[in-house]
């Protein structure tokens, strides 16, 4: 009889079993050595990352803080030192003849010390010497008097009324150093001629 059908096995056969999946592709292949350093090098490279950027941060916010402003230089001599008239002085032992001498008083209000390093006046028959002798430091907030002693040399190079006497001093502190001319005022000036005629009289006579 003939047909189509299945075909079904014969006496002494089998249908074909299919192969049974290999039990590899079921699970992961083991960690070998090359992954192990792998993951220890990667590790290390996220640490030196994370690292590097918190490096970075800090930079940033150091270059970007805040920062003071630089203190201001301190002021000119001329600018915190004063210089008035106080009185007429005894003249020191030692003088020579036609000296006569008056105080000041000088003060530093603020700053560095100030270094007096000279002091003048602007009479050609005149010297001038002081105690105590220059260069001498006087600090801020503080007074210091001051004996001038003047000499006359030539009574027809001093005028016998002063209008306006001054005294010339070189100052000198970390800033600068400075000549400033001390007008003292009438009384000064009115010593100072005083002074002067008697000097040149007793020269005369």
């Amino acid at each position: 009889m003939s047909g189509i059908g299945p075909v079904e096995p014969g006496e002494d056969t089998s249908a074909w079993d299919a192969p049974e999946p290999a039990s590899s592709l079921l699970h992961d292949p083991p960690r070998g050595r090359l992954a192990r350093l792998y993951d220890r090098h990667r590790r290390v490279a996220l640490t030196a990352a994370a690292i590097a950027a918190l490096l970075a941060g800090g930079g940033y916010l150091y270059a970007t803080r805040p920062r003071q402003p630089p203190p201001p230089p301190p002021p000119y001599p001329s600018q915190v030192v004063e210089v008035a008239y106080l009185s007429s002085a005894a003249t020191p032992p030692g003088a020579p003849p036609r000296s006569f001498s008056f105080g000041v008083v000088l003060r530093v209000e603020s700053g560095p010390p100030v270094t007096v390093s000279r002091i003048a006046q602007p009479y050609a028959g005149l010297s001038v010497t002081s105690l105590p002798r220059p260069p001498f430091r006087t600090k801020a907030g503080s007074a210091r008097k001051v004996v001038i002693t003047m000499h006359v040399t030539e009574c027809g190079k001093v005028p016998e009324e002063a209008g306006l006497p001054f005294l010339d001093v070189t100052l000198r502190n970390t800033r600068a150093m400075q000549v400033q001319s001390f007008i003292l005022g009438p009384r000064y000036a009115q010593a100072l001629s005083s002074a002067v005629r008697v000097a040149c009289d007793d020269d005369s006579g």
